[in-house]
This record gives structure tokens, C-alpha cells and sequence, in this order.
């Protein structure tokens, strides 16, 4: 137990609480400049109120002050205070006395959410789920050698709280492989990748703690967080991906115990972070005394650029101290398959192992001996998978552009997803009309840390064959065509006759 005290003492850093401050340069960075170049106010409004609704301004942050912004825009102080002004009238901003003027969104704007797992009708087609079926061959093989192994296992007691020895041995040789070198003490065995991740979660974080996030991020990570009370502390990833500069002011402002991070092909927006972006984030997480758990679930899913090193492998060797990986084979393999892992120091994988053991034993004998046949054919699955997935790809953005030509998005480099830009924010009540014209999809706002943002995106998956995508986008265009022409507007009060 002298271990686990020392694990705790590290992993409860003291959280200093401060304001959650964008600086005249930070915000000017952040928006999109008319087609004149020059702001008036109207205009400036418009897009502080869209850098908000697209996540890259979270809510609750403080605005520059009047006179710092004007500065950093070359425009007059009028101007600024005529935008502030126009954004407090519309419920996008609200100002108190002595502490300036902060984000926020319009009293009723609540996006309408979709239980990710609620079944959709048999006429349905499934566009809420990010996953490809199991391979069938490989599937098949691993399970027959798996159950020639079982026997053997089975004169045990069959609980293996740390997870096979032969699995964790397996899944250290790939990260060793990869350019991580590392023993299977280092590794424990979970029921998928959310289990690792709500250990985590718990071993790191209680109640009121502070923990930073990705904007938009996977929202069932998002939910394990709001169910351990965390408070999160939003950084935007946005289509060119991510600002150290603000990760570096979040950490420093509000030094969180620990920040989750998906570098990997970001779900949902598919963005990589660069190898030198990654060594920035993990300098800067070391100084304030930050755990980074690092979501590498979509490591493989690597469709035109090299499967990217693991994180701790890019960082300088006393940085990777503090960092905690999480991976699985839902998206390589199979998501029934439900085995996850964490990979950090060992001495932490025990205090892991413990808080595991106060909720699940042990996995399956029989899914993990599976995991260790699957994960001998991986160097076969993988360039399947890959190719399998461009061309779903493909024919998912060819039916998007032919039914619905005024979307736009980014082709990632690998993942499972297009991040749709709709143009205006009507997500979640496209989402709702589109499960009526039998298509079910996720609006952004299910990934947003904030209420209301992230409004004008769709998450669409090409992990569906490509015959389906062609049916799903008509369907889409049905529903889009039944949307409002116009939804609330900065400049434009609501009103009915």
C-alpha cells in the first residue's frame, strides 16, 4: 500500500483556479475575417458568435477587453464595444460588473440529443455508430484457436485482474514495435477502451477537480467526465487542427489533474497531431503537473499517411512520465470483442488493477485468448481494414456532394468519420427529421463539452459498406429539404405573427 500512497500523492496535484481569459491576439487568431478584410461591428459580432457556436471559443470564457481587441484587429474601440453590445443583446455574451464581458448562449438554445444506442427501426440506416464489422476470416480463425487453448485455462479459477499474461505480453510487443518499448507489467487488460478510460478517470480525478478536453471530443469520454463531476476546461480542434498556444494558456490558467487527449485521427474531426505538437503538449502538461490520458483507439485506422508512433514515444523521456494510453481492437477488429488496455508505468497499472478490481474482477478468458490470435494477424487485418475503409470513404463523400452540394468538409487521413460543416447550425434538428425519413446521425453538440456548440456539424461514419451511402445522403437531403431556412440570428430578433 507505501506504492499506492506514493502513486496518489503524485496524481493529486494542487489545482490553482483562475480565469478563463482569451487575450486580444488569441481571439483575433480565431476568427474568420469578412471578404472586405475589415470588420464593423455587425460583422465582428457574427463571428465571435460563430467561433463559439463551432467550439473554438468555449463557453464561460472571458472576452478581451474593448480596448485589447481593438488593438489586435486595427479597428476602433467603437466597433468592439458596438459587437460586445450586440452579442449581450442577443444572449451571447453577458457582462459583470468589474469582471468584463463573458460567452455564453441564448436562454433555451439546447440541442436536441440522441441516445447513441437507442436502436434505430429495420428500415433505418445506422449513421450514429463509428464502427466496421469484424473482419469474418481472421474472426473465425481466432476463435477456433482461442477455443483449442480454452481447456487449459479452465483448471484455473479464471480471474486475471491485470488481464492474461500472454495478451499483455502481446500488446507491450507491439508497442514496442511501434517505438515504444515496454513490458507487460506496464499493461492492463480492460474491458474495452472505456473501461480503461473511466479507471482512469478515477484514479486521477474526484468531484470538482479540473480536466481539459478537446472541442468537439468523443462524447461518451465527455459523459465519463460530467459522471465524475470534473470540471472540464475546453481547447478547440478545429479543421486545422490543434493550438498549442492555447492548450499551453489552458493548462498554465487552470493546471487540471488531468487532460484527455485523442491525437490519433480525432474523433470525430480526423485530425493527426504532428510529432513536434505532441512534444509541445506533453512539455507544457509536465510543468503544470498534468496526467495526460491519451485515447490511441483509432491508432490503426491509418488510411494515406503512416500509422502514427504512440504518444509517449514522440515525448522527451521525462515528459512521458505522467502519460497514461488507452487502446483497443473495436476499431481494428471488433467492438463485441470488448477488450481495451491501459499502457503507463507500472506502478500506476497496479493502482489501476486495484480500483478495477472494486467493479470487475477479471475479463473474459475466452475474449482475451481471441485478442491474442486477432492480434498475431493484425499485419493482415490492418491493409484490409485500411483499403476497406478508403473506399467507403470515398463513396460516402461522392453521395454527400451529389445529394447535398452546399456541405462541405476535410477528407481526414484516417479515422472512421467526416466532420460535416452544414453551413448554418440546424444539426440537432436535422438529426431529428432525418431519423423520421429513416437515417440515423449524431449532431455535433453530442461532441461538444459545451451545451449548444458545434451546431452547424454532422458526424457521419464511412464504416457502412459503400452501397448504403448513396440511399443515406438522399434520405439526408429529404430531411434537409423539410429543415427551417433560418434559425436565430445575432442581428435579427425572433419573432411570430
Amino acid at each position: 500500500m507505501a506504492e499506492g500512497r506514493v502513486v496518489r500523492s503524485v496524481v493529486r496535484t494542487v489545482v490553482h483556479t483562475a480565469d478563463r481569459t482569451l487575450t486580444g491576439r488569441q481571439l483575433a487568431a480565431l476568427l474568420t475575417r469578412p471578404p472586405e478584410g475589415r470588420f464593423g461591428y455587425r460583422e465582428l459580432a457574427r463571428a465571435i458568435r460563430e467561433t463559439l457556436l463551432d467550439g473554438r471559443v468555449a463557453l464561460r470564457m472571458r472576452l478581451p477587453a474593448e480596448r485589447e481587441l481593438a488593438s489586435a484587429l486595427a479597428v476602433s474601440r467603437t466597433t468592439v464595444t458596438g459587437a460586445y453590445d450586440l452579442l449581450r443583446e442577443s444572449g451571447y455574451a453577458h457582462s459583470r460588473r468589474g469582471a468584463g464581458t463573458w460567452t455564453a448562449l441564448p436562454d433555451g438554445q439546447t440541442p436536441i440529443s440522441l441516445a447513441a444506442f437507442h436502436g434505430p427501426s429495420d428500415a433505418a440506416i445506422d449513421l450514429a455508430l463509428a464502427a466496421p464489422e469484424a473482419p469474418a476470416d481472421e474472426l473465425a480463425e481466432a476463435l477456433t484457436a482461442a477455443s483449442a487453448e480454452l481447456p487449459r485455462y479452465a483448471r484455473s479459477q479464471g480471474y486475471h485482474p491485470f488481464g492474461l499474461p500472454e495478451l499483455r505480453s502481446a500488446i507491450a510487443d507491439r508497442y514496442t514495435r511501434r517505438g515504444l518499448p515496454t513490458l507487460p507489467e506496464q499493461i492492463l487488460v480492460t474491458t474495452g477502451a472505456q473501461q480503461a478510460l473511466a479507471l482512469a478517470l478515477a484514479l486521477l480525478g474526484g468531484p470538482g477537480d479540473r480536466a481539459l478536453a478537446e472541442n468537439p471530443s468523443y462524447t461518451n469520454a465527455l459523459d465519463a467526465m460530467r459522471g465524475r463531476r470534473l470540471r472540464i476546461t475546453p481547447v478547440p480542434v478545429t479543421e486545422s487542427g490543434w493550438d498549442s498556444g492555447l492548450i499551453d494558456a489552458a493548462l498554465r490558467q487552470t493546471a487540471p489533474r488531468l487532460a484527455y487527449l485523442i491525437p490519433d485521427f480525432h474523433n470525430p474531426t480526423g485530425q493527426l497531431m504532428p510529432d513536434a505538437q505532441r512534444r509541445e503538449v506533453a512539455r507544457a502538461a509536465r510543468a503544470t503537473g498534468t496526467w495526460l490520458v491519451v485515447d490511441e483507439t483509432l491508432t490503426d485506422m491509418a488510411l494515406d499517411v503512416p500509422a502514427p508512433r504512440p504518444f509517449a514515444a514522440a515525448s522527451a523521456a521525462g515528459d512521458s512520465e505522467q502519460i497514461i494510453s488507452v487502446g483497443s481492437l473495436s476499431k481494428s477488429c471488433w467492438g463485441g470483442l470488448r477488450v481495451g488496455w491501459v499502457r503507463t508505468a507500472s506502478r500506476v497499472i497496479t493502482e489501476l488493477a486495484r480500483v478495477r478490481i472494486t467493479a470487475d474482477l477479471s475479463g473474459s478468458v475466452l475474449d482475451q485468448l481471441v485478442a491474442v490470435e486477432l492480434l498475431d494477424r493484425l499485419d493482415t487485418i490492418l491493409p484490409r481494414r485500411a483499403e476497406q475503409l478508403r473506399l467507403r470513404r470515398e463513396a460516402l463523400a461522392t453521395a454527400l456532394a451529389r445529394h447535398v452540394p452546399e456541405w462541405h468538409w476535410t477528407l481526414p487521413p484516417g479515422g472512421l468519420c467526416l466532420w460535416v460543416d452544414l453551413g448554418r447550425p440546424i444539426a440537432s434538428g436535422l438529426a431529428t427529421r432525418a431519423l423520421r425519413h429513416g437515417v440515423r446521425v449524431e449532431g455535433g453538440a453530442r461532441f461538444g463539452v459545451d451545451v449548444g456548440t458545434h451546431e452547424h456539424r454532422l458526424r457521419i461514419p464511412f464504416a457502412l459498406p459503400p452501397e448504403i451511402y448513396d440511399t443515406a445522403a438522399e434520405r439526408l437531403a429529404a430531411a434537409l429539404a423539410g429543415a427551417p431556412a433560418r434559425f436565430s440570428d445575432p442581428d435579427l430578433p425572433d419573432w411570430v405573427a
